[in-house]
């Protein structure tokens, strides 16, 4: 599918932008190759599969969210580099 300079002018505009001319021919080419890649994804639709194992009678094989094992709260806190109680103490991000 391919996009106009005049579709691109619009956009730039809707967004509040402003471009070159040659801006522009690149976002047209970068856009429409976007949109090709949206087309073909949409011709996959309901047509993917995906093999998890080596066994061709696994596909789409989907395993039950099952908890293995828990760790103790103890010896998770053990583990960290810092703490306060029961706690995890990290860096503050904002000032």
């Amino acid at each position: 599918m391919s996009i106009s300079l005049e579709e691109v002018n619009k956009i730039a505009k809707l967004a509040r932008l402003t471009f070159s001319d040659a801006e522009k021919q690149k976002l047209q080419q970068e856009l429409s190759a976007i949109l090709d890649y949206v087309d073909q994804l949409k011709e996959l639709s309901g047509k993917t599969s995906f093999q998890i194992t080596d066994d061709p009678d696994a596909v789409n094989l989907v395993r039950d969210d099952v908890v293995d094992a828990q760790i103790n709260p103890q010896e998770f806190l053990a583990q960290v580099p810092a703490r306060e109680g029961k706690f995890i103490k990290v860096k503050s991000v904002l000032e």
